[in-house]
């Protein structure tokens, strides 16, 4: 049976990638051979240096604008135009509610739902990106890592020991090695069967054209193994500087 892989680098706290990941769904809806596809999660770090939760004394906005050195008013009509994008896929972003920090922790514990299954990895990824972007979780902390994977069905003190003795360390820290490797400096970057990338938050149309482009040039099913089967428009991204 022919297969088609989609290698995805994302951060859990990057809103244009939990916006990516619902058109990829719509996508891959909209495919017929779905279930055909084996989609997997890769580490990427906007904030590599951050604190493992940053408390803020101004709004997210005020923080915006900061860091891109707009007023605060361009910020919050930045902030409207990425809510209102979110909206439209069926996302209730609440950036006032965000509490930033550092996601290494978080990559860790995708990678380690990723041992219990890829539907399992795709659950704690999505978990996360809703904590973080809707509910205003600190997803730094891993007492708040804990209980998120407890709510898609891991063990509390499996994971809890997981995240203190450094397990799944290496295999973040090879996932960002791939991509600055990869030439991947934003995200999300969608990579269908290790020939084609795409970058940034497609629209769910341009996504699948690619999966059919990258499907119709899979190589054909081999007889041996279709005898034993027998027998039995630019998107949005988010970089280390920001994201547009």
């Amino acid at each position: 049976m022919k297969r088609l892989s989609i290698d995805i680098w994302s951060d859990i706290a990057c809103p244009w990638c939990y916006v990516g990941k619902r058109r990829l769904e719509t996508a891959l809806a909209r495919f017929p051979q779905r279930d055909q596809v084996e989609v997997r999660w890769h580490a990427f770090e906007l904030d590599p240096g951050a604190p493992p939760v940053r408390e803020s004394k101004q709004s997210h906005a005020a923080d915006i604008a900061q860091k891109y050195g707009t007023s605060v008013a361009q910020a919050e009509a930045m902030i409207s135009r990425l809510v209102d994008v979110a909206r439209a896929e069926g996302l209730d972003f609440r950036m006032d509610k965000l509490r930033t920090g550092n996601t290494f922790d978080a990559h860790r514990l995708v990678r380690f739902a990723e041992t219990r299954g890829a539907a399992q990895q795709a659950a704690m990824t999505e978990r996360l990106m809703r904590a973080y972007l809707t509910e205003g979780a600190a997803i730094g902390d891993r007492e708040t890592l804990v209980r998120l994977a407890v709510d898609v069905g891991l063990a509390a003190e499996e994971v809890r020991s997981a995240l203190e003795d450094g397990s799944f360390t290496a295999e973040v820290r090879a996932d960002e090695q791939r991509a600055q490797a990869s030439g991947i400096t934003g995200v999300p970057c969608f990579v269908l069967d290790w020939k084609y990338g795409i970058t940034g938050a497609q629209a769910a149309e341009v996504i699948l054209r690619g999966i059919e482009q990258a499907w119709a040039e899979l190589p054909p099913e081999p007889i041996g193994a279709a005898a034993a089967d027998d027998a039995g428009a630019d998107g949005a991204v988010c970089g280390p500087d920001g994201c547009n």
